[in-house]
């Protein structure tokens, strides 16, 4: 008996959490993150160095069976010092809006997990700032809007959510560039669940 009741009770447990992991859930949740920015061009138009920027945000997530949506909102700021094939310079810094609307995979049972996610990111200036005009780099031609594809993986540890993430610029940030500029950037973030319901 004294075997008997340990094992029945972790039996029982594990039933309880993958029960859990089946039934619908929602949570919200605040987020922040450290990002490293460059501009890809087409051909050999720039050389581009990464600087380090910021995101601050929401984010939501509902998910069942093990899948999930995860809706974000932040603002981004996107930094990066651009050098043109004839060797000048300039800074160049966005602020945005971001919205991803990411899909995932959730694998782990209980407070303690692994992620995958992939999705759209739909950002929005605000504002932009380039120091200097440089050849195929006009700074009253930026975008007012674009989209990205994000890959990312990440970590639930009880509230806490830890993520690292990749964002390839689907189109171009200036439209008088021939070199067709897009960003692309790194982040590490780390967000705290707020509240939540199984």
């Amino acid at each position: 008996m004294k075997k008997f009741l340990p094992a029945l009770l972790l039996i029982l447990g594990s039933v309880a959490t993958a029960q859990a992991q089946l039934l619908p859930g929602f949570e919200v949740g605040l987020k922040g993150a450290l990002n490293f920015s460059k501009f890809k061009s087409d051909g050999k138009y720039f050389n581009s160095d990464n600087k380090a920027g910021y995101q601050a945000g929401l984010y939501g997530r509902v998910g069942v069976l093990g899948f999930h949506v995860q809706p974000e909102v932040y603002l981004t700021g996107k930094n990066t010092k651009v050098t043109n094939s004839e060797g000048e310079s300039t800074d160049v810094k966005f602020t945005t809006v971001d919205i991803p609307v990411l899909l995932g995979k959730r694998f782990g049972l209980g407070p303690i997990g692994a992620r995958i996610q992939t999705g759209p990111i739909f950002s929005f200036k605000v504002d932009d700032k380039q120091d200097s005009p440089i050849a195929n780099l006009d700074p009253n031609s930026y975008k007012k809007n674009g989209t990205a594809w994000a890959f990312g993986v990440g970590a639930d540890i009880s509230s806490l959510r830890v993520d690292l993430r990749y964002e390839m610029g689907l189109n171009k940030v200036n439209n008088e560039s021939q070199a067709n500029p897009k960003i692309n950037m790194w982040s590490i973030g780390l967000g705290y669940r707020l509240f939540s319901i199984l």
